[in-house]
């Protein structure tokens, strides 16, 4: 069993929406743009911490990812590369659209430090035993069953769904996080469950700083961002 980080943990909630790239929402960029400042600033407070790491955890990745691996945004019609750490390099992993919209945040923070790309399953082993201070940026949307436009269409329980995450994620309740429903946000097509477990998990039991920084749906997918201090 992996024995969990000993320093101080760092954490910043984010969804992973392409459209929160600039680049990619066009003319919409506006519609984004509270979003993006959340981010932004969900990003800012982790890395005030001087982590020693930031490790990048999406729903969509295995296994690690590092220097020289890296994804782009041409399936959106953006014809821009984004390295997780440095440059891409031949034979470099493809990363998957969570740690590539993760990528671009710290870049835009300006973060040029130690990053690890990995998925939900994987978080715990990599920060096993780090005594350092170290920041984790959590990529996840709420669900996607938000209203009749939807990507899923309306589910009368996709609203409070998401409201309890909000809530523990406000709260700083890890244990929340952890004992969330992963079939219910399966059916709810709440893609950000596995990480929001795995993060609760990696820091049960202990005392939280917490602040809920947005909790929307404009295109009826559930975003929230959050910044959390684990001591």
């Amino acid at each position: 069993m992996s024995s969990p980080p000993a320093g101080p943990v760092s954490v910043a909630f984010c969804p992973c929406p392409p459209l929160l790239l600039p680049q990619v929402a066009g003319r919409a960029a506006t519609d984004t743009a509270a979003l993006r400042a959340a981010c932004a600033d969900a990003v800012e407070a982790v890395l005030a911490a001087r982590p020693e790491v930031v490790v990048l955890v999406a729903p969509d990745a295995e296994g690690r990812y590092g220097p020289g691996d890296g994804g782009d945004l041409r399936g959106f019609g953006v014809d821009v590369e984004m390295p997780l750490s440095g440059g891409t390099r031949p034979g470099g992993r493809r990363t998957p659209l969570g740690l590539t919209v993760g990528a671009w945040l710290l870049d835009a923070a300006g973060h040029a430090g130690p990053r690890i790309g990995t998925g939900p399953r994987d978080l715990a082993a990599v920060l096993a035993g780090r005594t350092g201070p170290v920041a984790v940026l959590a990529m996840g949307d709420g669900s996607a069953r938000r209203s009749v436009k939807a990507p899923g269409h309306l589910d009368d329980a996709a609203a409070p769904f998401d409201a309890a995450v909000a809530a523990a994620l406000a709260a700083g309740d890890a244990a929340a996080l952890a004992a969330l429903d992963a079939a219910e946000g399966e059916r709810l097509l709440a893609a950000g469950v596995p990480v929001w477990q795995a993060v609760g998990a990696l820091l049960a039991g202990r005392e939280v700083d917490a602040r809920l920084l947005a909790d929307e749906a404009p295109f009826g997918v559930g975003y929230l961002v959050a910044a959390w201090t684990a001591r």
